[in-house]
C-alpha cells in the first residue's frame, strides 16, 4: 500500500531511505496510546459536527475493536509501514473504508504523535512510581528489624561514627522520595494535551481541544500550537528524574556490594539474586546489584542524547525528534527493570549484626563521643580535639582502642576524665545519646519509618 502522504510525490520513496525513516519498529508499542487518542479525537469531532454523528460512531466502535484484535493476537502490527499511526489508520481505513479516511480530519501526526509520547509517559510513570514503592516498602521492612544494629557509619569511606543499620537503610529510602516526587512533579507538569495543535498552527475547524483533553484524562491543552508539537521537554524531565532514581538505586547497589563481601560481610544477600563462577565454586557475586549499577549509565546516556537532539532545533516539528521515543522508552524499561530486582532483593537480604558490631568496635568512631565528653566537662571543643587527636595517636601505635585504657591512662591527657568516660564512649551510649532529630537513635529512626509510611499512604 503507498503512503497516505504520497500525493505531492511522483517517485516511491528508496527502500533504503524507507527502513531509515521509518519508527514502527519502536513506536508500535504505543499502540493502545495512538487508538486512546484516536477515539478521543473521533468523538469530538462528532460532538462538533466535524463529521457525522454517525462515522464518529462507527469509527470510535471500530477503533475499540482494533485494540482487541491487537491486544489478543488476532491483528499483528504490520512493520512494513511507517510508524504505528499509519498502521492503525490503514487498517481502520481498510475496514471502514471512506468512514475511517475522516479520522484524520483536523489532525496532524505532529500533534498526534505528541499526544501519544505523553500518554505512554504518563501510563509508564505509573509503573515506575509503584516500583519505588516496592523498594521503599522493602527498605522500611529491613529498617523496622535493625533499630538496634549498630554499624560504623563513613565518609570518605573511612570509618567515621557509630550509627545504626535501620538509621543507613532510612537514608536511601529518603532519597526515594524525593524521585517519586519528581517523578510525580513532572507528569503534573507535561499534562497538558497536544491534539488541536495541529501540524503547527493549528486548523480552520471549530474544535473543543477541552473535550478531548478531558476525555484523555490531561488537566488542560497546549496554549500555543507551536509549542504544542515542538515540547519536549517533559521527556527531558522524566528522564532526568529517572536518571537521579538510577544514581540512587547505583548507589545502593554499591552498598550492597561491599556489605556482602567478605572484607564488610555486613549482609547476606539471597542465593536467588546472586550467581556463582564458572571456575571458583566457593564465589557467590552480586551480580545484579552490579547489573544495576552499571545499567546507571545508559539511562545517563538516554538523558544526553535527549537533550543533544533538541539542542539545535527550530521552531516547530523536525524529524529529529523521531528520537525521543527510543531514549525515553530505553530510560523507563531501564529504570523498571532495576526496580523490579532490587525490592525482592533487599527484602530477603539478611543483616550480620555481630560483624556490623565488630566493625563499629573498631577505627576510633567513638573519637567524637570522647571530644563532647570533655567538651561537656568545661573544655573547648578545640581543645578536646586536639587532646583526643593525640590519644588516638597514642592508641594506633599501641595497638589500642580508647575503651582498652585504663583511667590513670585517661587522666595522663586531663583530669577530667573520671570512670563515667567509659558508658559515655561505649558504642550503645554514642547512638543513643545522639538525640538530635534525623539522628540514629531508635526513636528518631521510628519517626524516619513513620513519616514514609504515611508518605507511602
Amino acid at each position: 500500500m503507498g503512503k497516505m502522504w504520497a500525493g505531492r510525490f511522483a517517485k516511491e520513496l528508496d527502500s533504503t531511505a524507507d527502513d531509515f525513516n521509518s519508527s514502527i519498529s519502536f513506536d508500535k508499542r504505543m499502540f493502545r496510546q495512538d487508538i486512546r487518542g484516536s477515539i478521543a479525537h473521533a468523538s469530538m469531532l462528532g460532538a462538533q459536527g466535524i463529521i457525522s454523528a454517525t462515522d464518529s460512531a462507527a469509527i470510535t466502535a471500530e477503533l475499540g475493536i482494533i485494540l482487541e484484535d491487537l491486544e489478543n493476537g488476532k491483528l499483528e502490527i504490520d512493520e512494513s509501514c511507517e510508524d504505528i499511526h499509519m498502521f492503525v489508520e490503514q487498517v481502520l481505513t481498510e475496514r471502514l473504508g471512506d468512514v475511517g479516511k475522516r479520522l484524520h480530519t483536523a489532525r496532524s501526526r505532529n500533534d498526534q504523535v505528541a499526544t501519544d509520547l505523553r500518554l505512554w509517559v504518563r501510563d509508564e510513570s505509573g509503573k515506575v512510581e509503584q516500583g519505588i514503592k516496592s523498594l521503599l516498602e522493602a527498605i522500611l521492612d529491613q529498617a523496622k528489624k535493625n533499630t538496634e544494629t549498630i554499624m560504623p557509619g563513613y565518609t570518605h569511606l573511612q570509618r567515621a561514627q557509630p550509627v545504626t543499620f535501620a538509621h543507613y537503610l532510612m537514608a536511601y529510602a529518603m532519597m526515594l522520595t524525593r524521585d517519586l516526587g519528581r517523578l510525580q512533579d513532572a507528569i503534573k507538569r507535561m499534562n497538558v494535551c497536544p491534539l488541536g495543535s495541529c501540524a503547527l498552527a493549528g486548523t480552520t475547524f471549530d474544535l473543543d481541544r477541552a473535550m478531548t483533553a478531558s476525555k484523555l484524562g490531561f488537566d488542560s491543552y497546549c496554549l500555543n500550537s507551536l509549542d504544542g508539537v515542538s515540547d519536549r521537554d517533559f521527556c527531558v524531565e522524566t528522564i532526568s528524574a529517572l536518571a537521579t532514581l538510577m544514581m540512587h538505586l547505583s548507589r545502593l547497589s554499591e552498598e550492597v556490594i561491599l556489605w556482602a563481601s567478605w572484607e564488610f560481610k555486613f549482609i547476606e544477600l539471597d542465593d536467588s539474586y546472586t550467581t556463582g563462577s564458572s571456575i571458583m565454586p566457593q564465589k557467590k557475586n552480586p551480580d545484579m546489584a552490579e547489573l544495576v549499577r552499571g545499567k546507571t549509565g545508559r539511562v545517563y546516556g538516554d538523558l544526553i542524547a535527549m537533550l543533544t537532539a533538541l539542542k539545535g532545533l527550530p521552531l516547530a516539528y523536525n524529524k529529529d525528534m523521531q528520537e525521543d521515543k527510543e531514549a525515553i522508552f530505553d530510560a523507563f524499561d531501564t529504570a523498571e527493570m532495576c526496580l523490579d530486582v532490587l525490592a525482592p532483593m533487599i527484602k530477603t537480604m539478611k543483616s550480620c549484626p555481630a560483624n556490623m558490631k565488630a566493625a563499629a568496635q573498631k577505627g576510633f568512631i567513638n573519637a567524637t563521643d570522647l571530644a563532647d565528653y570533655l567538651v561537656k566537662k568545661g573544655m573547648p571543643f578545640r581543645a578536646a580535639y586536639k587532646v583526643v587527636g593525640q590519644m588516638v595517636g597514642q592508641c594506633i601505635l599501641s595497638g589500642k582502642v580508647l575503651e582498652d585504657l585504663t583511667l590513670a591512662e585517661f587522666k595522663e591527657h586531663s583530669e577530667l576524665f573520671d570512670t563515667d568516660v567509659y558508658e559515655a564512649i561505649a558504642l550503645e551510649t554514642c547512638v543513643n545519646k545522639r538525640i538530635s532529630k534525623g539522628g540514629p537513635t531508635k526513636a528518631s529512626v521510628e519517626e524516619q519509618i513513620a513519616y514514609v509510611t504515611e508518605f507511602l499512604k
